[in-house]
This record gives C-alpha cells, structure tokens and sequence, in this order.
C-alpha cells in the first residue's frame, strides 16, 4: 500500500493497488458470508454455543484483517511519512492504537 495525502475534502485517503483492494475485498466477503450464515443459524434456531463459536470466528477474522491493514499501514504509510519528515505520525499511530485496544 501506497499512502499519499490528497487534497480531497474528505482528507487523507490511502491509494492501494488493484490487487491489494482485491485480496481485502476477498477477505470481506469471506466474513459477510460468515456473519450471513450466523443469520441463518438464529432463523433456524441453532445451538446458542454453535452461533457463539462462529461468532467469535467472525470476530478473530475481523481482527486479522485490521491487523494486516494496520502491519500495512505502518510498513508503508507511517514509514513514508516519516522519511518525508513528518514525526507528527508518531502521536497520530499512537492514537490509533490506542483506538482499537
């Protein structure tokens, strides 16, 4: 992942290769299938053990996914931006971290 600040209204974006944006949206459609089958599984009243079971594999494949953006994002982004000399990305990641905990 390539990071660059735009000058679009919305901020900062982060431009990704169409095979990175291939593999994520790979990875998300995976876990809506699994969130659409823990659906199914309530409508046909299934075991609330087996509804938790994949409720927790949704969670551990939504946190391995932020985990690989967030691997990727200081690999690319936060390293890019410090060597162009911004250190203000540094209290930036640590808010963001402190975010997701």
């Amino acid at each position: 992942m390539n990071c660059e600040t735009c000058s679009k209204k919305k901020g900062k974006s982060t431009h990704r290769t169409e095979e990175e944006k291939k593999n994520l949206s790979r990875r998300l459609n995976v876990i809506e299938g699994q969130v659409r089958g823990i659906n199914q599984m309530i409508a046909d009243d299934r075991y609330c053990d087996d509804v938790l079971i994949q409720i927790a594999a949704v969670s551990k494949s939504l946190q391995a996914l932020g985990n690989s953006i967030l691997e990727s994002h200081m690999k690319n982004c936060v390293v890019n931006e410090i060597q162009m000399g911004n250190l203000e990305i540094l209290e930036e990641v640590m808010k963001l971290i402190k975010k997701l905990q």
